[in-house]
Parts: C-alpha cells; structure tokens; sequence
C-alpha cells in the first residue's frame, strides 16, 4: 500500500491542501514538520499521534523537523473557549528542553534522513515589533483571519490580540523552516488547520505562487463514549516516566475499550494493515482475551518505557491479578498502587478505624463485619481478628501498609 494511502487507511488524513500533489511528492524524499507548544514539561498520550506520524514518515525515507514552541509557548495557541494562562519566560524554556528530550526518544537523529530539532525562541525571540508589522503583518488581511475556525469560535466569548496573532507566528516558523530546511510539508491536528493554511498563504506571498507546500491534517483521536482521549482517572497520561510510570500507562492502554481499541491500533501501531486486521478479528472471535489491548499495550509500553519498562508493567498486572501482592518489591507496590486512595494514619491505629478513616468502610459497624468475614488483607495477609492493629514497625519499608477489601478494592495507609 502506498504510502499516504496507508495513512488515510489508519485514519490519519482529515484535510489536505493537495493531497495529489503531496501523494506524487512524497514519491522521493521530502522534509515535513510539526510543531509542540511547552505548556508543561511534558508531552502526554494526546500528542502520540503526532509525535508517531513524524516517526512514519521518517521511517518511509522523509526528513522529520520536531519543532519545539519555545516562543510560541509564551501565548499558547487559541483554546475553543478561553484564554490560556501565561507561563514565564523561564517555565517555558525549562519545558522546552525537556519536551526537547522527550521527543529526541522517539525520533532518529543519525542517518541520511536525520530528524532535525529547532526551537522558533532562535528566531522569534529576535524579531523587533517593528519587524513583525511591517515585514508580516501587513502580509494578513484581519477579515481573513476571522475566518479560522479557531478564531471564529472565540468571537462570542471574546479572544485577546495575543492568541488572536498566534496563528501569523505560526505561519511565520513554517516559512523559516521552509528557508533553512526546505520544510515543504506541515502536519498537524485537524484543530490545527487553519494554522496550515495561514503557513502556505505567507509563504506564497513571500517565496511566490510556484511554491511547492503541503499542509495535511490528521483527526483527533477521541473516545466513542464521548469522554476525552489521554486521561485516566481525570488525570493525563504523561510520556515522562517521572509522571506516568510504566504500569499506569500500559494498562491504561489495556483498558481500551472494544469500541476503540481498532481505531487506536490503525493510528498508533506500526503493526502492518495485515496484522491489524488480524487483531481486528481475534477481537470480535474473542473480546474475553483482549488480544488487540495487550498488542497495543505492549508496543507502545516498550517504546515509550522500553522493555524493562513493559516487564515491570506485565509482572505488576500479573501479581494484582494473582492477588498475590506481596511478590514485589516496595517501589513495584508504589508504581501498582498509585491510584489506589491513599490516606496518612498513626501509628498503632486499629485496623477497624483505619477502614472508616481509608474510606474502605462507612462505620466502625461495617468495618468490623467486613473482618469477621474474612474480606479484608493487610499487606497480603487475612485478617480475622476485630481488635488488630496496624503498626509502622510491620510496614513496607516501614513506611506504607495496603489495605485490601474484597477482590480487588486497594488503600495505601502511610505511618
């Protein structure tokens, strides 16, 4: 299958300014960017498929330009409802180095196709107000921007001259990249759009309409209930280790549902149509295996945390799922229990209260039934007696003790 025709067949082509030309051109090597704003010091799951869409074309011959938002970072580009907030010179450029990082993990920087890192703070950051109006702004006619969509939705509820100029300050990095680079091809979410289109406008009316551009948009990846894709238990699913260990983000990847989990694997998997395909019918033979989850848990598990990473995140699943806790070690308990409700106690608290105060129980009544019964564990042990206690010297490093109520309900108690 040809190569953007692959794309469009994962669902990774929304719009494009010329998808005949760019399909012809993309028959020998081109260079294409996209670009990552550092609102935090790390990119999260919601960025993978960007990130992976510069590894696809690198990995097909093409020359990848990660571009970190260094300056751009400084407004943050217009949000569907309100303002961002403004993040300090310093907090976005300790953001930028480490995004730079993280995204230098997924990208390769030797060969003839070498992936190449810029940050527009290297220019921007230079550029007098002056420079700006008279070299760029005059280039933009203010009815045409209104006509971006991300500008547009902002009408009614107001948007600053700040966001409102984000998208010249894009344009203007992409015709940069165009002169240091040859950068003739933008992706970006379908959000990003009218982004793209701004780019190829300034760039023709710089370099003159026999300009070879391309600008290509890929769908948002969103959850068939509605829900936002990238977040667990409301929170993000970061791509730094520090912030989402090895274990949160494999099974947030094996709790897919069956209604996306197809759609995950043809954007985020570099499995061939034919193995997706594959997994596609092993999932609707038998849902019961999850077949297709654990496929695209461990891929994605081992590129982003690397096998050691999906061997800690498989032996943790596997121990929880036993129940037999108390096979790993102290910091593999953290990495497993680090959603689990955690609640600060005394030491020699009776275990009955300890219950009412984890929130494992609503009352002393109901606690001391749960342990007559022989329903709860601590640290892996049943507990029958009613006038247990907990002690920081029986701890897990003397430091934590697991609280388990049932199958499978978990609270960490630290001393």
């Amino acid at each position: 299958m040809e190569f953007l025709e692959e794309l469009k067949w994962r669902g990774l082509v929304k719009d494009c300014t010329d998808y005949d030309g760019l399909k012809e051109r993309l028959q020998k090597p081109a260079v294409i960017y996209c670009g990552f704003d550092p609102t935090a010091d790390s990119l999260h799951v919601g960025h993978l498929q960007q990130i992976l869409l510069l590894r696809r074309y690198q990995k097909a011959g093409h020359t990848p330009i990660a571009l970190c938002g260094g300056f751009t970072g400084m407004i943050g580009d217009p949000r569907p409802t309100t303002e961002r907030k403004l993040l300090t010179h310093e907090e976005v450029m300790h953001n930028a180095e480490c995004i730079r990082d993280q995204l230098a993990h997924f990208l390769s920087f030797d060969g003839d196709n070498a992936a190449i890192m810029e940050n527009n703070n290297n220019w921007l950051g230079e550029m007098t107000l002056l420079d700006y109006l008279r070299d760029f702004g005059k280039l933009f006619n203010v009815s045409y921007m209104l006509q971006k969509d991300t500008i547009k939705k902002r009408l009614d509820s107001g948007i600053s001259y700040t966001e409102f100029s984000y998208t010249i300050l894009q344009a203007m990095d992409w015709l940069k990249l165009f002169e240091r680079h040859n950068c003739i091809i933008q992706i970006g979410g379908s959000d990003q759009w009218g982004n793209l289109t701004t780019g190829t406008e300034l760039i023709r009316k710089v370099k003159g309409e026999e300009a070879t551009i391309f600008g290509i948009t890929s769908p948002l990846i969103t959850k068939s209930d509605g829900s936002k894709f990238g977040k667990s238990e409301g929170k993000n699913v970061w791509l730094d280790p520090k912030r989402t260990n090895a274990y949160e983000f494999y099974q947030f990847w094996l709790n897919t549902p069956d209604a996306d989990i197809v759609d995950y694997l043809k954007r985020l998997s570099f499995r061939s149509p034919e193995e997706i395909e594959a997994l596609a019918a092993a999932k609707e033979a038998a849902p019961e295996k999850r077949e297709a989850q654990k496929a695209l848990a461990e891929e994605l598990t081992v590129l982003v945390h690397g096998e050691e990473g999906l061997a800690t995140a498989k032996k943790i699943t596997e121990t929880f799922f036993r129940g037999s806790i108390m096979d790993l070690s102290a910091d593999e308990l953290r990495a497993g229990l680090s959603d689990a409700p955690k609640v600060e106690v005394e030491d020699g608290i009776t275990l009955i209260t300890a219950l009412v105060k984890a929130g494992a129980c609503k009352s002393n009544s109901e606690a001391r039934k749960l342990i007559q019964q022989g329903s709860v564990q601590v640290n892996g042990e049943k507990v029958s007696d009613i006038n247990a206690a907990l002690a920081k010297a029986d701890a897990i490093d003397q430091d934590f003790t697991i609280l388990k109520k049932g199958k499978k309900n978990y609270y960490v108690l630290t001393f």
